[in-house]
């Protein structure tokens, strides 16, 4: 069995140990079977999180049900450190995309929290995660992003570690230069990979009560993002960018 970029690849729950069989859930016996055509005897790639990826062959495929063998280790399970990303939920396809791109760059949690201007009233956490799992699948990721719980910005705050930078995205114009902000953490932290997280607002801005509540926590740096009006999905994955250009390449998510 030879094995490429084209093989299909799978997140799943179930720990990876050679010789392992796995039934694989509906969906994904539907996908390989359906969307990709597999066969028996036909290689995927897995990963799981916590075992590394592994490459595995199709025993069965089916309309209803999918299994594979696990065969052997590919990569072993490395530490992936990212920002956390604070968002307020935007439009349902918008959300959608801003999971799948902070997938993609590198977040570690993705914290939804509703702020007093924030227009989506309800967060189907489920479907968040299943976006990051296809992007994770997508993207090369050994780990899929953490999803966490909705809540507002003053419960966010309270539970917000204090050895954690949140940079949050000022869209005033009062903060920091974005680049001079993580240069000077990136300094601060040796210049390796450091803990830090980005807070972007609704589609109508945050409110100026906000702002200034933020801007008085000793963890928090407000930072400018640039001259133009950037969109609620467009600052959160601009600042993800930014810190991926700065530290990304110390880390391996």
């Amino acid at each position: 069995m030879t094995l490429s970029n084209s093989n299909p690849r799978l997140f799943v729950e179930a720990a990876l140990v050679q010789g392992a069989s796995l039934d694989l859930a509906l969906p994904q016996a539907h996908y390989l079977s359906h969307v990709m055509r597999l066969k028996a005897g036909d290689g995927i790639l897995l990963f799981n999180g916590r075992d590394g990826e592994w490459s595995g062959v199709v025993e069965t495929a089916g309309k209803k049900k999918c299994s594979v063998t696990v065969e052997r280790q590919i990569r072993t399970q490395a530490e992936e450190s990212g920002p956390w990303l604070a968002f307020a939920p935007v439009k349902k396809a918008r959300t959608a995309f801003i999971v799948e791109k902070a997938t993609e760059l590198g977040a570690s949690r993705l914290c939804p929290v509703f702020t007093r201007f924030t227009n989506s009233a309800r967060v189907n956490v489920e479907r968040m995660r299943a976006h990051g799992v296809e992007a994770a699948e997508q993207c090369g990721r050994l780990t899929v992003p953490e999803i966490a719980e909705p809540e507002t910005l003053e419960k966010l705050m309270t539970s917000w570690p204090n050895n954690r930078r949140l940079f949050v995205c000022d869209e005033r114009g009062a903060g920091h230069p974005i680049a001079e902000a993580l240069e000077d953490l990136r300094t601060s932290a040796g210049g390796l990979s450091y803990d830090c997280g980005f807070l972007t607002g609704p589609e109508g801005g945050f409110d100026a009560g906000e702002l200034d509540a933020l801007g008085k926590l000793e963890f928090v740096t407000r930072i400018d993002l640039g001259p133009r009006i950037l969109r609620a999905e467009t600052a959160a994955l601009a600042a993800l960018a930014c810190w991926q250009a700065s530290a990304g390449r110390h880390s391996t998510p």
